[in-house]
């Protein structure tokens, strides 16, 4: 009898450890996210724009969300091999990734065989930023706007070399968007790089070349070079005075580099939105407005599922730039 007693209280006891020891795992199973380090993906080399901008971003969620906020840098390939790692990442909202322009509309036109599907394998998560494009020409062509520009280029005599940072890029896509809306002939030469397709104007090698504004700015000051329109829908505070494309004779015309941030394709919603508002109130922080003011650049923002339609809209927008210009990745 003792013993039966004995058993049951064992029994008992048991089953109040075994409670306990549930009420004690259960917080951690339902802790809200995040609950550990993130990883933030830069499919680029550290001291880049991407890079710039997500360790800005990661410094704010860090703060904002109490958990670590790590950058990852994983280059090569133009992006395609750090942006693979996402889309094969865990969808729990631990693997982000910072893409752009280039890695989300542009590369699924211009390579054929791409490693990842921009819209299959991710979810838009929140815009960060975008900067535009100046249109810089040589002074020794004797054009002070768009519309001599457009006119010069069409009187049949005069041909026009522009040059770019690399095939498949912004500056290269800026100008041939250009040159199929305006319905005029141009000439790519293209260059390894921005800095050195600048370096190609300022020596007049070339006449054209579309540049970011912090690195064009000095030599527009300086006169070595003539501004004559921002790719951007809107003026840069920047330069004020100098108009869109659009305003100066190419209604339509527009073009920012953006960039925004990415999760794996069936990141949860409850993941998501929550994320979007987070991004989006440290983008809003006036040391970050300022920061990225001075080089040229303007906050985005938009809801996770605006963000989507806005990638979707570029991808096809790229996507026809690039078959009707017949442009082929090197």
């Amino acid at each position: 009898m003792v013993l039966s007693v004995m058993n049951k209280a064992g029994t008992v006891f048991c089953i109040l450890l075994a409670l306990s020891l549930l009420s004690l795992m259960a917080p951690t199973a339902s802790a809200p996210y995040p609950n550990r380090p993130i990883r933030l993906i830069v499919p680029f080399s550290a001291g880049g724009s991407n890079d710039i901008l997500a360790r800005l971003l990661a410094q704010r969620l860090t703060e904002s969300l109490h958990q670590s906020v790590v950058v990852d840098n994983r280059p090569g390939a133009g992006g395609v091999i750090g942006v693979v790692v996402a889309a094969h990442a865990a969808p729990d909202g631990y693997t982000l990734v910072m893409g752009h322009i280039g890695t989300h509309a542009i590369n699924p036109a211009l390579y054929s065989k791409l490693a990842y599907d921009a819209e299959r394998d991710f979810i838009a998560v929140s815009p960060i930023a975008a900067s535009p494009n100046i249109l810089l020409i040589h002074p020794s062509l004797p054009l002070r706007s768009v519309r001599e520009l457009i006119d010069h280029a069409r009187s049949g005599s005069n041909r026009i070399n522009y040059a770019s940072g690399g095939v498949g890029g912004s500056t290269h896509l800026s100008a041939e968007l250009f040159r199929l809306m305006a319905k005029i002939e141009l000439t790519h030469v293209p260059y390894k790089g921005g800095g050195p397709a600048l370096t190609a104007l300022l020596a007049a090698e070339v006449s054209m070349l579309f540049n970011n504004i912090v690195s064009a700015l000095p030599h527009i000051k300086s006169m070595k070079l003539r501004a004559i329109g921002i790719s951007s829908p809107q003026r840069s505070p920047i330069v004020p005075n100098l108009m869109t494309i659009a305003e100066a004779g190419l209604p339509g015309y527009a073009v920012v580099s953006w960039y925004g941030i990415f999760a794996p394709a069936t990141t949860p919603q409850t993941i998501v939105n929550p994320l979007n508002h987070d991004i989006s109130v440290a983008m809003n922080d006036a040391s970050m407005n300022t920061r990225l003011t001075d080089d040229g650049a303007t906050i985005m923002k938009g809801s996770a599922k605006e963000f989507g339609q806005f990638v979707h809209n570029e991808i096809q927008k790229w996507g026809g730039v690039i078959r009707q210009a017949g442009i082929v990745a090197n």
